[in-house]
């Protein structure tokens, strides 16, 4: 039996306090391959990326934190340093819980939020990345941004950042009669064409697969709009007959062609692709507007207003789940060291009676009821030198008392049974933890033992 003692670190780079910029800097490899990079260093035992179009966030487990923030350090290379939030343990695991239910998000209690969690922690499951530290973390995550939603008024209004650029879209230009593009055909881009046809005259889908955006041309077309689906090598044609044009592809270069903009009409572009579709010199034409993620905050504040009294429930809620979260951990931690204490004791004890009972018994005249009396010796010895550290460490758990069952951790060597010989398979073994002994452990010490 080992005892997990890793912790988790994280960094965020997120709007808010990072650039549209330092966001791209970060997000320069795809999710799961970022998960596998993280994985690869030595030391480090689980690994968790979230990637959108408005943050790049990391997560690491290991023994030792110091090595987690060197891993996490090298995995933003270039990123500015002002735009990177560091986050230990205790952070990691609350930011998570917000960021699931769209405290975080740009657009407050938005609903692309979680099924993008969702997505990312499938990712770091199928390359193994996530043990028993980051699962229950993740799970709980989840759990709670479902409950924001179902229970609280967090996501009413406008939803979704798609949902947020046709509204800034509108704000700006007539959309009426308008005819649109969408390039992207992804779940971002789904939302952007159904809230776009149900204002716009023709509406053009692109995407590098023609028939993703022939399936959500298909959807969203109805009597009232005119649609169609195109290729990306198409582009340059739908630009020229699109009034509006929104981008959110998950393209790692510019998809929008700076020529192809310059030579179309008036155009007004919003580009929440991450990294951006739109090349940047883009924003000097002077027949084109671009805005960027950074321009959502000005149609995304009412709905923030209109919010606050819902997030303010859901950050009670957040609050009361990170605290049994938490204690949770504290009293799984407990549970193993106390689990292991008396494994690595049973197991010195077992050798030290062989070697005194076969002292003692040289012409082999003891009795069973003596040897059941030395036994009883031996079993009350172990029992009264780990009474206060089980108690110890109980109490800890009880208490959330983190700093505790940390430093019990350290102090208490999980592995020093392991250079003890092993019993003889005629004597009981580490499990057979004499019952009166066994019946005052807690149970999930007692199931611990039995595995």
């Amino acid at each position: 039996m080992s005892v997990d003692t890793g912790v988790v670190a994280g960094v965020s780079v997120a709007h808010g306090h990072a650039s549209v910029e330092a966001i791209e800097t970060a997000c320069t490899r795809g999710q799961r391959a970022a998960i596998e990079s993280l994985l690869a260093h030595e030391g480090i035992d689980e690994a968790f990326v979230l990637t959108t179009c408005n943050r790049a966030e990391a997560y690491v487990v290991a023994d030792d934190p110091e090595r987690s923030r060197a891993v996490l350090r090298g995995f933003l290379e270039g990123v500015p340093a002002a735009a990177v939030r560091e986050l230990d343990h205790e952070a990691s695991l609350h930011h998570l819980l917000c960021v699931a239910c769209g405290l975080e998000s740009l657009v407050l209690g938005e609903d692309q939020i979680l099924g993008q969690l969702r997505a990312a922690v499938a990712d770091a499951r199928g390359v193994g990345a996530v043990g028993p530290v980051l699962d229950e973390g993740l799970s709980k995550a989840l759990h709670v941004g479902e409950r924001a939603r179902t229970e609280t008024a967090i996501d009413e209004g406008v939803v979704s950042l798609g949902r947020a650029a046709v509204e800034l879209a509108a704000a700006e230009r007539e959309l009426d009669d308008a005819s649109a593009l969408v390039v992207g055909a992804g779940e971002m881009g789904t939302v952007v064409a159904r809230a776009l046809a149900e204002s716009v005259d023709t509406l053009t889908v692109a995407n590098r697969t023609i028939p993703h955006a022939d399936h959500i041309a298909e959807q969203v077309g109805d009597d009232a709009v005119e649609t169609e689906a195109v290729g990306l090598d198409a582009l340059p044609d739908a630009v020229a007959d699109a009034g509006v044009v929104v981008s959110a592809t998950g393209s790692r270069e510019p998809v929008l062609d700076y020529r192809s903009l310059a030579e179309a009409g008036e155009t007004f572009v919003v580009d929440i692709a991450q990294p951006r579709d739109c090349p940047p010199a883009a924003a000097d034409l002077s027949n084109v507007t671009v805005r960027d993620l950074d321009a959502l905050e000005s149609v995304t504040e009412d709905t923030r207003e209109r919010r606050r009294a819902a997030a303010e429930r859901v950050e009670a809620m957040v609050d009361r789940e990170f605290d049994r979260l938490m204690a949770r951990y504290k009293r799984m931690r407990a549970d193993e060291v106390i689990a292991t204490m008396y494994e690595s004791a049973e197991q010195v004890k077992h050798r030290e009676l062989r070697t005194a009972l076969s002292k003692l018994d040289t012409q082999g005249e003891f009795t069973d009821e003596q040897r059941a009396t030395v036994e009883a010796l031996a079993d009350s010895l172990v029992g009264q030198l780990l009474a206060a550290p089980t108690k110890s460490l109980r109490d800890a758990a009880e208490n959330d008392d983190w700093a505790t069952i940390t430093t019990a951790l350290g102090l208490f060597d999980p592995e020093f049974g392991d250079g003890v010989a092993p019993a003889d398979p005629a004597e009981p073994g580490p499990a057979s933890i004499p019952e009166p002994m066994r019946e005052a452990l807690p149970a999930p010490v007692r199931d611990r033992l039995e595995e």
